[in-house]
């Protein structure tokens, strides 16, 4: 039986525990002054989130990717679910946790750190980590 895609996947990085999990929604491109003209068209995006564990012992990690010119955030084929990358350069398929790790460290490398009592949610462009994570990963591998 395949694994639930609502479910959320557990990650341990450096001896911490995470709890980790992919959304897919889609933004009206007028809601966030968006430079189409009016239309009013639809955009993907993928929010990957990073809850530390035990809970209470700092906020969450939203990592977004918000589609746009150069880049790709698909809601389904021709591409797989999960990826996210530029037309032209690195990629990242969010359902592997060696990308998820990759931009763990990627947020931590700019200086995202959980905090003890924190609960604020924290959220963060995933376009600015993408290569770093992409090259991390590629190294890991």
């Amino acid at each position: 039986m395949p694994r639930s895609s609502k479910k959320p996947r557990r990650l341990v990085a450096d001896g911490r525990v995470y709890m980790w999990s992919l959304r897919h929604s889609h933004r009206d491109s007028d809601s966030d002054g968006g430079s189409d003209g009016g239309s009013g068209s639809v955009g993907c995006v993928h929010t990957l989130t990073l809850n530390p564990q035990p809970s209470g012992t700092g906020g969450a990690l939203r990592i977004v990717f918000v589609s746009g010119p150069g880049r790709f955030v698909p809601g389904g084929a021709p591409f797989g679910s999960g990826d996210v990358g530029y037309v032209h350069g690195a990629t990242l398929n969010l359902h592997e946790p060696g990308a998820v790790r990759a931009l763990l460290d990627a947020a931590a490398a700019r200086g995202w750190l959980p905090g003890p009592g924190e609960t604020r949610a924290v959220e963060v462009d995933g376009w600015a980590l993408l290569e770093a994570a992409a090259a991390g990963r590629d190294e890991a591998l």
